[in-house]
């Protein structure tokens, strides 16, 4: 069996094994680290107890270097809907760190309420397809176009900052459709983001182009009206301070993005993650 084969493995015993709420189905260490929507917590709790069944089919991705996985799905707990994205870590035979984001209308309370309905959401086809030789990138390569893409999203001005977009690129966020993504940020349509920081890349899967990402997005609250590159004035959605909490997927062939896919949540503003270096965990 190959890494990537392995690690694949490992992602469908943990999906089986938290739909089951029943951690002895997989591999899981003694010392494992788990959070969900950016809260520490021992291990199992949250939806690990409250998940009821899982809309399929999920998107999983692997990074053999790292030795990480990402999982991208949808859930029910009780008649609740929700996506979900997942981060492991797997050190030898044994899952070390989980990371949760669950998005539900209820944490996505902060204006506006990006999300589609779980039961006929399915994943761009292309996101689970090998990349062509011709148009395969490098683990860097790959890190600076999705980096780039949370710098143009950064004080968004129209500007497209060392990152570029097919002409066919959607954004999914919570499973609602985003289409012309380079058209909107030409136009500078996301001016009232402030920040994007704590930006981190979890797991690179060089043989099909993906790469997930974690980050926050913050707004201030200060900008009110602005001025589209077009000439349209907009009022600012964000009228106090207010954070996004977000892990994103991108497809990338030939130093273009042709797919974004986001789970994130609202969190208290400037909230970090337990997971950035400088965090610290209870003993």
């Amino acid at each position: 069996m190959t890494e990537f084969d392995r690690l694949h493995a490992i992602a469908d015993r943990y999906r089986t094994a938290y739909v089951a709420h029943d951690p002895a189905q997989m591999p899981i260490s003694a010392r494992v680290r788990f959070s969900e929507n950016n809260v520490a917590l021992p291990f199992p709790d949250g939806t690990w107890d409250t998940v009821a069944e899982e809309h399929g089919p999920p998107l999983t991705l692997v990074d053999t270097v790292q030795g990480t996985i990402g999982i991208f799905t949808a859930i029910r707990m009780l008649d609740v809907p929700a996506f979900l994205a997942v981060r492991l870590r797997v050190e030898g035979d044994e899952i070390v760190e989980i990371e949760h984001i669950v998005s539900t209308r209820r944490n996505l309370s902060g204006p506006p309420t990006p999300i589609g309905p779980v039961e006929t959401f399915r994943h761009d086809p292309d996101l689970d397809r090998p990349v062509a030789d011709d148009e395969i990138m490098s683990r860097e390569a790959l890190i600076g176009i999705a980096n780039g893409y949370w710098s143009t999203l950064e004080n968004n001005t129209g500007e497209i900052r060392d990152t570029a977009f097919s002409p066919d690129c959607t954004r999914f966020e919570n499973g609602m459709a985003f289409p012309d993504v380079e058209r909107l940020f030409r136009l500078g349509r996301y001016r009232f983001n402030e920040r994007v920081r704590d930006r981190d890349f979890v797991v690179i899967d060089e043989a099909r182009g993906l790469v997930m990402s974690r980050a926050f997005i913050d707004h201030k609250g200060v900008l009110d009206r602005y001025t589209l590159t077009d000439g349209t004035e907009m009022e600012s959605i964000f009228r106090e301070p207010h954070s996004w909490s977000v892990l994103e997927l991108f497809k990338i062939k030939a130093g273009q993005i042709t797919a974004v896919e986001a789970t994130f949540i609202a969190v208290p503003y400037y909230m970090p993650s337990p997971w950035t270096p400088s965090a610290r965990w209870p003993a």
